[in-house]
């Protein structure tokens, strides 16, 4: 009798140890258990307040996590609590727990680790190898899918969204410590202040909040070497995903070199399609030999690695082994296209005309100007009141555009000048006795240097537009080359009444680099496969070589003959506006659509040009991406941090720069 009373004290006490630890799963906290006279257990939810039957806390769990199969999903649990749910059951997953461990009555030492691991990651960490908090890895160290934070946290961190009961009833003095918090780090380490307006910084919060109290921030070693690589391959996957893009529209590889602040000579890689630039990889070049045979290389590679049949075009700096490495590729891969920069092009054109002695006679007379107004505080006060005022452009010294662009400011600011010279205020000022102002007055004055300025304006205004057009990602620009420089040359012509003599210097410079940089077979054939101009009979140019270049490209991207001559039969459907091209509609969108859109939507009857027409269309003819992504070396590599080694400095713009392109 005594043993038998022995043995159930010992087994009520097993029971209450087991009961004690069953309690302490979170889950608990949000359901009520109900025992029936039968023994069957029913489970209450305390958000949406209906009563489950049978299954056990790891079945009510997937009930606040929103997991669907084996029950209905709560629609009344914080988000809060939903994530914490989420993270447990995956916690459990990761060990390879039974959920029947989780639904008895009797459960082991598992739970309590489980739990105090989900409750404080940074010691889970410690305990476990290669595993982290919002993205896990197994014991061999293969990444798993990282946590979308945004599912979670949005409605509650998006402007006018209901806040939760927990945060409103924090104190005042609670909330000022954590900005005060915020802002002391940020005061401390110089980080700019907009570093606010990052996507991820409030995600970054609201994921450091769903942790709470324990949670200890990464260590500077793991921010450079662990967390860099997990982010790396998490934005491979961004990069992985434009594969589907690239095949179905082609893209352009760029390709552009540059010196960084440790004098390594460096070579970046993007590739372009209608979706974005991404950025691949760049090269230290330092110790080889940047030849032709060399580059053509690091060219094949790419192309091997992005796909040769879903690279339609190769754009390079002008460069002579470029052009060369351009040229050996093209062996190689017939159906690849290379051309230079188009927009570094138009800036050496630019550059050749503001070495004509003219121009450079207006440009120093205009700087003069320019320095006199802005080196005396009493004259640009009284020209800042006037009434739609704004500031003189200032040409930059790499970029020959900003030199027009500055003669055009000044010539926008012509009354406003004349007026302040001529006012009674400056004659009777000081200034009007100094020595430079004598000078500064006479060329404001001079009706002569308005007209040259005016002529000058004119001359390469068509030029900046299109530079506008070629120096932008935002929509493919391959189409408009060809136009742009016809127009160009014609509009230069009538400025000058078609007098050869006055306009040829400037049509020369003009042809010269046309000619022998980028009048190309893939332009010409843009040109034709744009409706907007080929429908445009009074602009449209109907030069021989247009045709020949479209016969060009048909051949050399197409390797069937019967599909070669089913294209030369349907481009004559497409010029003569028949089948799908007749509708007035198609010729009402064909300036307002983007060109590739537009054979998307109207090329039906012409099937096997509309396939080459998207692919041509979507493409870039520029390599200003690669120029733009020095800005991010720039910020990345400053005089503060300029030992980062290559590798390092790869991965980090690797990664902020598809970051940036998976936002967009």
């Amino acid at each position: 009798m005594d043993s038998s009373s022995g043995f159930q004290q010992s087994s009520s006490t097993v029971n209450s140890v087991s009961s004690s630890r069953n309690k302490t799963d979170p889950a608990w906290a949000h359901f009520k258990e109900d025992v029936s006279a039968d023994g069957k257990k029913s489970w209450t939810c305390l958000h949406c307040n209906n009563v489950w039957r049978g299954g056990g806390i790891n079945r009510m769990k997937k009930h606040l996590a929103g997991r669907k199969g084996d029950i209905a999903a709560c629609k009344k649990v914080p988000y809060d609590v939903r994530f914490q749910m989420e993270q447990s059951l995956k916690v459990v997953e990761e060990k390879n727990i039974s959920p029947i461990s989780f639904e008895e009555d009797d459960v082991n030492d598992t739970d309590m680790t489980t739990f105090e691991e989900e409750m404080h990651p940074s010691h889970a960490q410690t305990k476990g190898k290669g595993k982290s908090f919002f993205g896990t890895t197994s014991q061999k160290g293969k990444r798993m899918k990282a946590d979308n934070m945004s599912d979670y946290f949005a409605p509650r961190t998006t402007a006018g969204a209901q806040r939760s009961i927990k945060s409103v009833l924090v104190s005042k003095e609670a909330l000022l410590n954590v900005d005060m918090s915020i802002a002391r780090f940020f005061y401390d380490t110089c980080t700019p202040i907009n570093a606010v307006n990052s996507v991820y910084f409030q995600r970054m919060v609201d994921a450091i909040a769903a942790v709470g109290p324990g949670y200890k921030a990464p260590k500077y070693n793991q921010l450079r070497t662990n967390l860099l690589g997990n982010m790396k391959k998490e934005v491979q996957l961004v990069v992985s995903s434009y594969r589907s893009v690239w095949e179905e529209r082609g893209c352009t590889i760029m390709a552009d070199g540059w010196q960084d602040r440790s004098n390594r000579q460096l070579i970046n890689f993007l590739v372009y399609c209608k979706r974005g630039t991404t950025f691949v990889r760049s090269i230290d070049a330092s110790d080889i030999v940047k030849d032709a045979t060399t580059i053509c290389k690091l060219f094949v590679e790419l192309v091997e690695w992005v796909g040769s049949k879903n690279v339609i075009h190769l754009v390079t700096d002008n460069g002579a082994n470029y052009k060369a490495a351009g040229v050996l590729l093209q062996d190689k891969y017939p159906s690849i296209k290379w051309s230079p920069c188009a927009a570094h092009c138009l800036n050496l054109i630019l550059g050749d005309i503001g070495k004509m002695d003219l121009v450079c006679n207006l440009a120093k007379r205009a700087a003069s100007i320019t320095k006199f107004v802005y080196n005396h505080a009493f004259l640009l006060a009284w020209l800042r009141k006037r009434e739609g005022w704004t500031e003189i452009v200032r040409p930059g010294p790499t970029r020959f555009a900003t030199t027009f662009i500055a003669l055009k400011s000044i010539l926008e600011h012509q009354h406003d000048l004349q007026a302040f010279f001529t006012s009674k205020t400056f004659k009777d000022s000081r200034y009007s006795k100094d020595k430079k102002a004598s000078g500064v007055v006479a060329v404001v004055l001079d009706s002569r240097f308005w007209s040259d300025c005016r002529v000058v304006v004119g001359v390469c205004g068509p030029l900046i537009r299109m530079l506008r057009i070629m120096d932008t990602d935002r929509r493919p620009s391959i189409g408009y080359v060809y136009d742009g420089m016809y127009r160009a040359r014609r509009a230069i012509k009538n400025i000058f009444k078609n007098k050869k003599k006055l306009y040829k210097p400037f049509t020369s410079i003009i042809k010269a680099r046309w000619d022998k940089q980028l009048r190309r077979d893939i332009h010409a054939t843009a040109y034709l496969l744009n409706p907007a101009f080929l429908y445009d009979k009074f602009n449209m140019c109907t030069k021989k070589e247009i045709m020949d270049s479209f016969v060009e490209m048909v051949t050399t991207l197409i390797s069937d003959r019967a599909i070669q001559r089913k294209c030369i039969d349907e481009v004559a459907i497409y010029q003569d506006r028949l089948g799908s091209f007749a509708r007035q509609l198609a010729l009402d969108s064909s300036k307002s659509m983007q060109p590739d859109e537009w054979w998307r939507v109207f090329g039906c009857s012409a099937p096997n040009i509309q396939s080459l027409a998207i692919k041509i269309l979507s493409q870039t003819s520029s390599s200003s991406g690669c120029e733009r992504n020095w800005s991010v070396f720039e910020r990345i590599h400053t005089k503060k941090r300029n030992r980062l080694e290559h590798q390092r400095l790869n991965d980090l713009v690797f990664v902020h720069y598809n970051l940036r392109l998976k936002e967009r």
